[in-house]
């Protein structure tokens, strides 16, 4: 059975490209969005002493990415409203793939299974602003690679993919809104603070 989430729209893209600080400009605009999962985990993780973690065991690490993202669509479907996804399902397919797991079969029934809105936002990676920190180790070109597979996984789910330019996050957010339609809530008091 497949569960639709019309209303649920993803934004993703490899580490460091500017999602997180788009979805909370499009929060200063009034719309809602369901933080990354990834990122929770391993700050638990590291807090404690586990192992399920990209630079240890990542077969656990992913296990622990596509329940906590099922778990995450569940809690925001039905989505009343638009809603937007620091990342989805297909994030974890595309990760697996990208470190060669070799059994993605729970992945890929997952990603068949909870749908998203059809269109997907993707931010490339850019060098400009891309930096490392606790949680994010990649290098760059890993961030370019992890794009490529985002961008392939997204595309064989069925999903329209729209990437994101490389502008300011407000930019990027109207951006956002223009091709979704979407009146933001407080745009005239965010324009007014701005």
């Amino acid at each position: 059975m497949h569960v639709e989430n019309p209303n649920l729209f993803v934004i993703s893209g490899g580490p460091g490209a500017g999602k997180t600080t788009l979805l909370d400009e499009l929060a200063k605009l009034g719309f809602r969005y369901a933080p990354e999962v990834a990122r929770q985990i391993i700050q638990e993780q590291v807090r404690t002493g586990g192992t399920a973690l990209p630079w240890a065991d990542r077969a656990a690490y992913i296990g622990l990415m596509l329940q906590r993202s099922i778990e995450s669509f569940e809690e925001h479907t039905p989505a009343p409203g638009p809603l937007f996804a620091d990342r989805g399902i297909p994030d974890t397919l595309a990760y697996a793939r990208v470190i060669g797991l070799a059994n993605t079969r729970a992945i890929e029934d997952a990603c068949r299974r909870y749908r998203y809105a059809s269109v997907v936002f993707l931010a490339p990676p850019w060098r400009e602003i891309y930096r490392t920190d606790s949680e994010r180790k990649q290098d760059f070109a890993e961030g370019e690679r992890t794009y490529g597979g985002l961008w392939e996984t997204y595309e064989e789910c069925g999903y329209r993919l729209i990437e994101l330019p490389k502008l300011e996050p407000i930019a990027r957010a109207r951006f956002v809104c223009e091709h979704l339609e979407l009146a933001p809530p407080n745009a005239a008091r965010h324009e007014a603070q701005s």
